[in-house]
């Protein structure tokens, strides 16, 4: 069958094909965190839950890691998140075990108070690369009322301010839903005030404490989208989303109209993340040591004391299948973007109990031929 565009018949080139290893390794070393968010995947708690990954344990995952790159390819980039990770009180000695093995890191630290300004510069002096942090509102009022803890919104902003001080790039996560959807603009508008190396939309996924919220309807999305693409051309920071991958079709369908070719898009700044989606680029480690293909697509493929992440990761019929988009149903299946983008893999399990099923927070219809 041929497409439109010829987008679909096109294969993964070498920036994104993830067959052999993953771009990124999201490890949720700890689900203990101070915050109690309405929105949070992990339903963190308090305290650490029994038979988390012991030192020894997580060291071995890291020489594991170095699997994915027996002829000296690139070795994934590890994202270190919760719950809260500077809840582990080995974090450090983390980090440097991942970074004497060439392994560079990422936080994702949770707003409470041992988020200290101190402890910033400390990420930064112990090689930490880049941190994320959560901000889902304009206001004080509104994303407290998400975080469940008051003063977090404020705290937030200062913490964004310090890593600045530090010379530490910051990525600002911001939660998308039905309710919040309206407030973007406002946000949009604070951060324009601060330094950030990027900003990413997450959609919400209905998963953990997720339920409780409502995920935007596929017409209000698409504008959303929309609205984001023209604030990543106004603005100095980058826009991503996060389980909204058909942000890469709406961004790159001017340029196809405008006679650009497959090749240049491919070839552009543009395609830094095509492809990248839940099993493919991505893959995700609990705090016990269950893989799945990301911390949003809840179905286990094994556990890292028993099985190699790296033979979890490639061989998997779950994750095989996850990095074919010709298995894809419906829709998804049959779209001329499907190797640029794929939808969300984790929205289609929420909604239908199949990953491969199509993303139903996709509105757009398929232009095939055949």
């Amino acid at each position: 069958m041929a497409h439109a565009n010829g987008i679909g018949s096109v294969k993964p080139n070498e920036l994104w094909a993830y067959e052999r290893a993953p771009m990124i390794i999201y490890w949720e070393l700890t689900n203990a965190c101070g915050l109690a968010c309405r929105h949070c995947r992990a339903t963190a708690l308090p305290d650490a839950a029994p038979g988390e990954l012991s030192t020894a344990e997580a060291i071995a995952v890291l020489d594991d890691i170095l699997g994915f790159a027996t002829d000296g390819e690139a070795l994934p980039h590890l994202v270190m998140t919760g719950g809260d990770p500077l809840k582990r009180a080995d974090l450090a000695e983390l980090v440097a075990a991942a970074n004497d093995r060439g392994i560079g890191v990422s936080l994702a630290p949770a707003v409470t108070p041992l988020l200290t300004r101190e402890k910033i510069f400390w990420m930064k002096e112990i090689g930490i690369q880049a941190i994320s942090l959560s901000l889902d509102a304009s206001t004080a009022e509104y994303h407290d009322g998400i975080r469940m803890v008051p003063g977090t919104f404020d705290a937030t902003l200062t913490a964004l301010d310090q890593a600045a001080e530090a010379g530490l790039p910051v990525q600002v996560n911001t939660l998308v839903t039905a309710k919040t959807a309206e407030d973007l603009p406002a946000v949009a508008k604070v951060l324009s005030e601060h330094t950030l190396m990027q900003w990413s939309l997450f959609f919400l996924i209905s998963i953990g404490r997720g339920t409780e919220l409502t995920e935007l309807d596929p017409g209000e999305a698409e504008k959303w989208l929309m609205w984001a693409a023209k604030v990543n051309r106004e603005t100095e920071f980058r826009v991503k989303t996060t389980e909204a991958m058909h942000f890469r079709r709406l961004m790159t369908a001017p340029m196809l109209r405008a006679g650009k070719t497959t090749a240049a898009i491919e070839a552009g700044p543009m395609s830094r993340g095509f492809g990248i989606r839940d099993g493919n680029g991505i893959v995700f480690i609990s705090n016990l040591g269950n893989v799945c293909p990301s911390g949003f697509l809840p179905i286990e493929v094994g556990n890292v004391k028993d099985t190699s992440l790296v033979e979890l990761y490639r061989n998997t019929e779950l994750m095989r299948s996850l990095r074919d988009p010709d298995q894809f149903k419906g829709r998804c299946g049959v779209c001329e973007f499907r190797q640029w983008c794929g939808g969300s893999r984790a929205r289609a399990y929420a909604w239908t109990s199949d990953p491969l099923e199509s993303d139903p927070l996709c509105p757009y219809q398929p232009k095939t031929e055949g």
